[in-house]
């Protein structure tokens, strides 16, 4: 059988939207390392569908639209309503993360955090992609206790939502 078999994929494939779908594939590539996976067009080369890869996790990629099948909603990227977003991707890494935003930021990304390390025990960097949309890396430093995190933000920090 070509490609993965459904029990082998991930229950959620999140999927951004983007005014030129091809550009960003290329693009999110070369920027982020990612490998696009899928990728389905028409006759006239346009994107129907694509997905990328990373780590064993798919992103679909998508060009704007809207039609009755989203009962009145609209896909759209970051680019075409003045930047605004919905969500933001958050990936991990296994290593590197400094060379990953050097490689980013050398492919045109807007690093809008530069790498940091975090209370929560991981190192972390933010970049805006070439229409917008906001991608969170982060790397596992070390492992951090929920009375850790709780003493250094003052918060209540709980793995599981429990009554209250």
């Amino acid at each position: 059988m070509n490609g993965l078999r459904r029990m082998d994929r991930a229950a959620i494939t999140p999927t951004a939207f983007y005014r030129d779908p091809m550009a960003a594939l290329h693009w999110l590539e070369r920027a982020f390392g990612f490998e696009t996976v899928l990728l389905l067009t028409d006759d006239e080369g346009r994107v129907g569908h694509a997905e990328v890869a990373f780590r064993g996790c798919h992103i679909g990629i998508g060009g704007e639209w809207a039609g009755p099948q989203l009962g009145g909603a609209a896909m759209k990227s970051p680019a075409s309503v003045g930047g605004a977003g919905t969500q933001f991707m958050w990936v991990e890494l296994a290593e590197g993360i400094d060379d990953h935003c050097q490689q980013a930021r050398a492919a045109g990304a807007k690093i809008v955090a530069d790498p940091e390390d975090q209370f929560y025990g991981a190192r972390t960097y933010r970049a805006h992609d070439l229409e917008g949309h906001v991608w969170n890396f982060r790397q596992e430093l070390r492992h951090v206790s929920n009375a850790e995190m709780t003493a250094a933000t003052g918060l209540k920090v709980r793995n599981r939502l429990q009554e209250v």
